[in-house]
């Protein structure tokens, strides 16, 4: 399954990227699983995507929880959860 992936704010800058395309494993169905798939690849990646850190997900322009199941074509984006004051 392919999908686009955004990254945002200090995950972009984290990552040097600002988006990709990937052809997922089989074993990768929902956002949750995208992330730590996507974690898997050591270094910045483990640390930005670690499951402990706050980071949200959207899933075509909607805000989505970690079980939400991915589709051929889907756009996922992450990004850090916003502050304000």
């Amino acid at each position: 399954m392919n999908v686009d992936i955004l990254y945002f704010a200090s995950l972009r800058e984290v990552l040097g990227r600002e988006k990709e395309a990937a052809e997922l494993p089989e074993t990768v169905r929902t956002v949750g699983e995208l992330r730590l798939w996507l974690a898997g690849r050591g270094d910045a990646w483990a640390t930005a995507l670690a499951p402990e850190r706050a980071v949200r997900a959207a899933r075509n322009h909607t805000m989505v929880q970690a079980a939400e199941p991915l589709q051929a074509g889907d756009e996922v984006a992450f990004f850090p959860p916003v502050t304000g004051g």
